[in-house]
């Protein structure tokens, strides 16, 4: 398996290269944040490990930068920053995992494990379906250049539909999941439903968000 290292610490980085090595893995280093963006886009790497405080292009942009490009590597970011906000950010511009320093190299090689299980599956950092777009770190939603205006509920029931885009999903999913309890009036769902088509569909002349009769609720990919 193929990792690609991108930390300015030239001590720590040789530690993380002779450590994983001796685990089996393949490594290469970069020790500035271009560098390291610059193999991560020619490299076929399974993983980067990938620090925050970089010279030259933060360990943030790298990311985002990545995502951007739709760049699906596992991303596992090390900081000596270990507040919640910095973690979010970290996780909300698109990387796997986040590890603060100083951290356990058990620790860190077992989540490098788990992210290569995991695979470089499709993880955008924002959603969209065609001209529809919503960003989950910024609360934005739009379509085309027009900013759409959405309650917290309505929100979480189009982010949720923008994952399963083009897939059925019914009413008892959506309260799991949106609502998360069963317990709740289904009839709930048809409502929001209505008010969701109301702000991104009618006013656009679109049909995204459509009822497929006796099943559910399907978003189209294509945004209608």
């Amino acid at each position: 398996m193929r990792v690609l290292v991108v930390e300015d610490e030239r001590r720590m980085a040789a530690a993380l290269r002779r450590g994983l090595q001796a685990e089996g893995f393949a490594v290469d280093l970069a020790h500035d944040g271009e560098d390291g963006l610059h193999l991560a886009r020619q490299g076929d790497y399974d993983v980067v490990v990938l620090d925050i405080m970089l010279p030259r292009l933060s360990g943030y942009n790298v990311c985002k930068q990545l995502r951007a490009e739709e760049n699906w590597v596992p991303i596992l970011m090390l900081s000596a920053k270990d507040g919640e906000y910095d973690m979010a950010d970290g996780l909300d511009l698109g990387a796997d995992d986040y590890l603060t320093k100083p951290f356990s190299y058990v620790v860190l090689v077992a989540r490098l494990r788990a992210l290569l299980r995991r695979g470089a599956g499709r993880r955008p950092a924002v959603l969209r379906a065609g001209d529809l777009s919503l960003d989950p770190a910024r609360r934005k939603v739009s379509r085309g250049r027009t900013p759409v205006e959405l309650t917290p509920r309505e929100f979480a029931l189009l982010e949720y539909l923008l994952r399963r885009h083009d897939e059925v999903v019914s009413k008892s999913e959506i309260l799991e999941h949106v609502w998360d309890t069963f317990d709740t009036d289904p009839n709930v769902v048809e409502v929001y439903v209505g008010y969701l088509r109301r702000k991104i569909d009618v006013p656009f002349s679109r049909n995204a968000l459509q009822t497929v009769r006796g099943a559910g609720y399907r978003l189209a990919g294509d945004g209608g």
